[in-house]
Parts: C-alpha cells; sequence; structure tokens
C-alpha cells in the first residue's frame, strides 16, 4: 500500500492546488503523510454521515470536494459539528484531502462530469482560465445536445441523469423550445449568468439560483434556465475522480481500493408540492 503523501500527490496532480481561487481552502484537512493508505472514500460533503460511512467501509482516506473549514478555525474541539468530525477521522486513523474550485477548474473537472451526466457533449470552457494554453480548463463547460431537445424534455433527461433529491430540479423557460447548445456549472452557478448569455447558448444548467440574477436573466435574452441542487450537481465529478485515481494505483501498483458515497448529503430533505397553474 502506499503511503497518504504519495497519494495526495497523486490527487493533486490531477487537481493542483495552484488552480483553486485564492479564497477556496484545498488539499489536506488532517492525516499521517506516512500513514499507509489501502481504502479512499469520495463524497460531496465532509459530514458525520459520510464519516460515518468511511468508518464502516475501513476507509484510510475520505476525499470530498466541499471544504470541511472554508474560512479557517481556532478550534477543532469536539463541542461544534466540524470539530467531531475531525476527531471521529483522527481516532479512526482516517486522512481528510479536499480538491474544491481546483476541480472545478481541472480538465476533465466537475463541470465536464455534469456534462456527461446530462448527454452533452463538451466544447470547451465557459470561462476559460488563461493560464491554459490549450484552452480546455475554466470554470464551467460548454456542450451539444445531440439531437437538440425541446426544454421539457431536455429538464427531464437532466432530472433522470442526476441522482435524485428533494427539490428535484426547477425551469425557467419555454418548454417547447428547442435546445441545442447548453452552459452547465456544477455548484452555484448564478455568477456566470452573464458568460452564458454572452455564449450564445439556448439553456443553462446549475445550481442555486437565486429570484433577481435568474429574473434578470430571463428579461435580457432567451436563456433557458435548468437548476438543480447543489449537492446533485456535483456528485457526478466523484466518480470521476475515483476512475482517475484508481488509474494512478494501477500505473503505480498500489492495488488501492476507491469507494463513491452515494449517501444523500444535501441539506433539503422534502418538497411540499403546491398547486400551479402556469
Amino acid at each position: 500500500m502506499p503511503n497518504l503523501s504519495e497519494v495526495i500527490s497523486a490527487l493533486e496532480e490531477l487537481y493542483p492546488p495552484q488552480w483553486a481561487e485564492s479564497w477556496d481552502a484545498v488539499g489536506l484537512v488532517c492525516g499521517d503523510p506516512e500513514a499507509r493508505v489501502g481504502r479512499v472514500l469520495f463524497a460531496v460533503d465532509p459530514v458525520q454521515a459520510v464519516v460515518d460511512e468511511a468508518v464502516e467501509w475501513g476507509a484510510d482516506l475520505v476525499v470530498t470536494h466541499h471544504p470541511l473549514y472554508l474560512r479557517g478555525t481556532t478550534s477543532v474541539a469536539a463541542t461544534s459539528f466540524k470539530g467531531r468530525v475531525v476527531h471521529r477521522l483522527i481516532s479512526s486513523g482516517i486522512a481528510l484531502h479536499v480538491a474544491h474550485t481546483n476541480a472545478d477548474h481541472a480538465d476533465p473537472g466537475v463541470s465536464d462530469a455534469l456534462a456527461e451526466a446530462v448527454g452533452l457533449r463538451v466544447t470547451g470552457p465557459l470561462v476559460p482560465d488563461p493560464t491554459d494554453p490549450a484552452g480546455r480548463r475554466g470554470s464551467g463547460r460548454i456542450g451539444l445536445l445531440e439531437p437538440p431537445l425541446t426544454l421539457s424534455a431536455f429538464a427531464a433527461r437532466v432530472a433522470r441523469g442526476l441522482p435524485a433529491t428533494a427539490t428535484g430540479v426547477r425551469v425557467a423557460g419555454d418548454p417547447d423550445r428547442l435546445i441545442s447548445r447548453v452552459a452547465v456549472c456544477g455548484g452555484a452557478g448564478d455568477g456566470f449568468l452573464a458568460d452564458a448569455r454572452a455564449a450564445g447558448v439556448d439553456a443553462y444548467v446549475t445550481s442555486d439560483l437565486r429570484h433577481h440574477p435568474a429574473s434578470e436573466a430571463a428579461q435580457a435574452a432567451p436563456l433557458a434556465l435548468v437548476d438543480a441542487a447543489h449537492w446533485a450537481t456535483e456528485w457526478p465529478w466523484l466518480n470521476l475522480a475515483a476512475r482517475a485515481l484508481a488509474a494512478a494505483s494501477d500505473k503505480n501498483d498500489w492495488q488501492l481500493e476507491t469507494k463513491v458515497s452515494h449517501r444523500v448529503t444535501d441539506p433539503w430533505t422534502a418538497h411540499a408540492p403546491m398547486p400551479f397553474t402556469a
């Protein structure tokens, strides 16, 4: 089995920390670099349910997309839920590593996995990274829907392609409009609404769209919006990352076991339908 430091090096080759946004907190959160690693669990959120799953499975390392401590802390005491996560990980001999916006910007990254899940052929980034001469890295992705579908049919495909959540998928736009060119962004994406309009796409798939930006985007251009749960739009990346680490394991003869968590950690747990007439 490899050392934790070797596995982290492989993960950072896939998702270099320097690709992360300046405000982000990525990398190793806890763990002994000299400890042996045989099992790696991939999950979106570093929450207690994921840690419990890691303990039950016998994981040595948990790789999450979301940071545990995004804004820093002065204490990891077990008096808070984040402190309890750290204590359970350490007492169980499990390391925690985070790949967040560095995984968003990677090629392939979070939005590539989202595009694949909803049936798109990626043609390039929504917002290219100027430091990438190949023009593949960056925020979000633009893809082609082949053959084109109506917005209602495409929204149904998105719902089928992503893991089910209580909130489902929200749609803004003419349900009969034909959709062929689509922008996607895993996670909260209303900051890229102007970029999606500028790209001239027919629809934009993302999450956490707020009322005013969504309303203004709909008024500014005939851009259909498909809004899924934040957790659901990022979950497809776990399979991509697990496969990539498994390939590194095979190359180095590490014999790592990888597993993707299917526990739904989206915070919304129920949906109460309301009578609605368009």
